[in-house]
Protein backbone atom coordinates (compact mmCIF):
# COMPACT_ATOMS: atom_id res chain seq x y z
CA UNK A 1 0.00 0.00 0.00
CA UNK A 2 1.32 3.33 -0.91
CA UNK A 3 1.64 6.42 1.50
CA UNK A 4 -1.39 8.24 0.25
CA UNK A 5 -3.64 4.88 0.36
CA UNK A 6 -2.78 5.01 3.42
CA UNK A 7 -4.23 8.35 4.48
CA UNK A 8 -7.06 8.00 2.50
CA UNK A 9 -7.90 4.56 4.47
CA UNK A 10 -7.25 6.63 8.30
CA UNK A 11 -8.85 9.49 6.89
CA UNK A 12 -12.42 7.32 5.42
CA UNK A 13 -11.61 5.68 8.90
CA UNK A 14 -11.57 8.57 11.22
CA UNK A 15 -14.55 10.59 9.06
CA UNK A 16 -16.58 6.85 9.42
CA UNK A 17 -16.03 7.26 13.29
CA UNK A 18 -17.12 10.79 12.86
CA UNK A 19 -20.36 10.38 11.54
CA UNK A 20 -21.17 7.06 13.88
CA UNK A 21 -20.73 9.14 16.34
CA UNK A 22 -22.90 12.30 14.86
CA UNK A 23 -25.80 9.46 14.47
CA UNK A 24 -25.43 8.13 17.96
CA UNK A 25 -25.57 11.99 18.95
CA UNK A 26 -29.25 12.23 16.75
CA UNK A 27 -30.30 9.05 18.00
CA UNK A 28 -30.19 10.22 21.60
CA UNK A 29 -31.56 13.32 20.48
CA UNK A 30 -34.21 11.33 19.14
CA UNK A 31 -34.76 9.40 21.82
CA UNK A 32 -35.38 12.83 24.50
CA UNK A 33 -37.80 14.14 22.10
CA UNK A 34 -39.74 11.03 21.80
CA UNK A 35 -39.82 10.65 25.65
CA UNK A 36 -40.97 14.31 25.65
CA UNK A 37 -43.80 14.09 23.59
CA UNK A 38 -44.61 10.77 25.04
CA UNK A 39 -44.56 12.83 28.48
CA UNK A 40 -46.71 15.27 27.08
CA UNK A 41 -49.50 13.37 25.47
CA UNK A 42 -50.10 11.67 28.78
CA UNK A 43 -50.80 15.30 29.96
CA UNK A 44 -53.28 16.08 27.15
CA UNK A 45 -54.60 12.79 27.00
CA UNK A 46 -54.30 10.26 29.72
CA UNK A 47 -56.02 9.79 33.30
CA UNK A 48 -55.48 12.93 34.79
CA UNK A 49 -56.89 14.60 31.80
CA UNK A 50 -60.00 11.73 32.15
CA UNK A 51 -60.40 12.19 35.87
CA UNK A 52 -61.38 16.10 35.47
CA UNK A 53 -63.37 15.54 32.55
CA UNK A 54 -65.52 12.88 34.55
CA UNK A 55 -65.70 15.20 37.54
CA UNK A 56 -66.82 17.86 35.49
CA UNK A 57 -69.41 15.27 33.74
CA UNK A 58 -70.86 13.95 36.94
CA UNK A 59 -71.18 17.72 38.05
CA UNK A 60 -73.28 18.48 35.23
CA UNK A 61 -75.11 15.35 35.57
CA UNK A 62 -75.96 15.31 39.41
CA UNK A 63 -77.32 19.06 38.70
CA UNK A 64 -79.89 18.65 35.58
CA UNK A 65 -80.90 15.39 37.80
CA UNK A 66 -81.33 17.02 41.14
CA UNK A 67 -83.41 20.08 38.86
CA UNK A 68 -85.45 17.02 37.47
CA UNK A 69 -86.17 15.54 40.51
CA UNK A 70 -86.80 18.85 42.19
CA UNK A 71 -89.34 19.73 39.63
CA UNK A 72 -91.07 16.42 39.61
CA UNK A 73 -91.31 16.31 43.18
CA UNK A 74 -91.66 19.82 44.82
CA UNK A 75 -92.27 21.94 41.97
CA UNK A 76 -89.92 24.51 43.95
CA UNK A 77 -89.17 26.03 41.13
CA UNK A 78 -91.59 27.28 37.82
CA UNK A 79 -91.52 24.75 35.10
CA UNK A 80 -89.65 26.89 32.94
CA UNK A 81 -87.09 28.29 35.01
CA UNK A 82 -85.93 24.86 35.91
CA UNK A 83 -86.02 24.15 32.47
CA UNK A 84 -83.80 26.93 31.27
CA UNK A 85 -81.43 26.36 33.99
CA UNK A 86 -81.19 22.73 32.85
CA UNK A 87 -80.83 23.95 28.91
CA UNK A 88 -78.29 26.46 30.46
CA UNK A 89 -75.78 23.71 32.04
CA UNK A 90 -76.38 21.69 28.43
CA UNK A 91 -75.00 24.56 26.56
CA UNK A 92 -71.94 25.01 29.28
CA UNK A 93 -71.10 20.99 29.05
CA UNK A 94 -71.12 21.53 25.08
CA UNK A 95 -69.06 24.45 25.26
CA UNK A 96 -66.82 22.49 27.59
CA UNK A 97 -66.58 19.75 25.12
CA UNK A 98 -65.79 21.94 22.21
CA UNK A 99 -63.30 23.70 24.15
CA UNK A 100 -61.60 20.09 24.81
CA UNK A 101 -61.65 19.31 20.99
CA UNK A 102 -60.22 22.46 19.98
CA UNK A 103 -57.09 21.64 22.70
CA UNK A 104 -56.81 18.75 20.77
CA UNK A 105 -56.89 19.90 17.64
CA UNK A 106 -54.45 22.19 18.53
CA UNK A 107 -52.23 19.80 20.41
CA UNK A 108 -52.48 17.07 17.19
CA UNK A 109 -51.77 20.30 14.27
CA UNK A 110 -48.36 20.56 16.86
CA UNK A 111 -47.48 17.38 16.46
CA UNK A 112 -48.12 16.92 12.91
CA UNK A 113 -45.87 20.28 12.32
CA UNK A 114 -43.24 19.25 14.58
CA UNK A 115 -43.02 15.90 12.75
CA UNK A 116 -42.91 17.40 9.30
CA UNK A 117 -40.42 20.00 10.49
CA UNK A 118 -37.94 17.22 11.71
CA UNK A 119 -38.73 15.29 8.33
CA UNK A 120 -37.93 18.26 6.26
CA UNK A 121 -34.54 18.42 8.38
CA UNK A 122 -33.90 14.53 7.93
CA UNK A 123 -34.48 15.21 4.04
CA UNK A 124 -32.01 17.47 4.02
CA UNK A 125 -29.33 15.80 5.65
CA UNK A 126 -30.09 12.80 3.09
CA UNK A 127 -29.40 15.16 0.64
CA UNK A 128 -25.96 16.27 1.84
CA UNK A 129 -24.96 12.80 2.72
CA UNK A 130 -26.01 11.44 -1.05
CA UNK A 131 -24.41 14.37 -2.15
CA UNK A 132 -21.01 14.18 -0.09
CA UNK A 133 -21.38 10.05 -1.03
CA UNK A 134 -21.48 10.88 -4.45
CA UNK A 135 -18.62 13.24 -4.41
CA UNK A 136 -16.38 10.28 -2.50
CA UNK A 137 -17.59 8.11 -4.86
CA UNK A 138 -16.06 10.30 -7.58
CA UNK A 139 -12.63 10.85 -5.95
CA UNK A 140 -12.22 6.90 -5.22
CA UNK A 141 -12.80 6.24 -9.08
CA UNK A 142 -10.40 8.69 -9.82
CA UNK A 143 -8.07 7.08 -7.78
Amino acid sequence: MSKTETNNSSIDSEDLKGKKEEILKEIQEYNKERDEIKNMLGKIGGKSYSKSDAVINGVFLSLISIFFVLEITTHWLPSFISLEISVLLVSIKIVWMIHSQHKFNHFQFWILNSIEYRMNQITSKMKKIEKDISSLEKNLSKK
